[in-house]
């Protein structure tokens, strides 16, 4: 099997500028102080909202480091895309299966070695 690499290339590139699309509106939302946001939402500033505020934002860091890591694989995929080593497992250098690709594009591993890590 052979992997069509400009098919997946242009998959990569949508799925970057999404991602990309999604960290740039994260920051956009947080681009204030917490306290600015407190300030905003209650005159009263009571500890409910606050504790409200903060978890929110916890979240939005969270999926922010989540798509950040996305799109460092995606890069990573671009980059062995480049290198001709795309599709094929880091770990035991066989081709990964092309429905895995379909899946997740910036597999670095074939479905059994990925198998093998989440077992421990």
């Amino acid at each position: 099997m052979t992997v069509d690499t400009e098919r997946f290339r242009g998959q990569l590139l949508e799925e970057r500028a999404r991602v990309v699309s999604v960290i740039d509106n994260l920051r956009h939302e947080n681009s204030g102080s917490m306290t600015d946001e407190a300030e905003e939402s209650s005159v009263g500033n009571h500890m409910a909202d606050t504790a409200s505020i903060t978890v929110d934002r916890e979240m939005d860091y969270s999926l922010e480091e989540n798509e950040a890591r996305v799109l460092e694989a995606i890069d990573a995929a671009l980059a062995r895309i480049e290198a001709g080593t795309y599709g094929r497992c880091e770990r035991c250098g066989k081709e990964i299966e092309a429905e895995r690709l379909e899946a997740i594009p910036y597999a670095t591993l074939c479905i059994d070695d990925k198998r093998r890590d989440e077992r421990g």
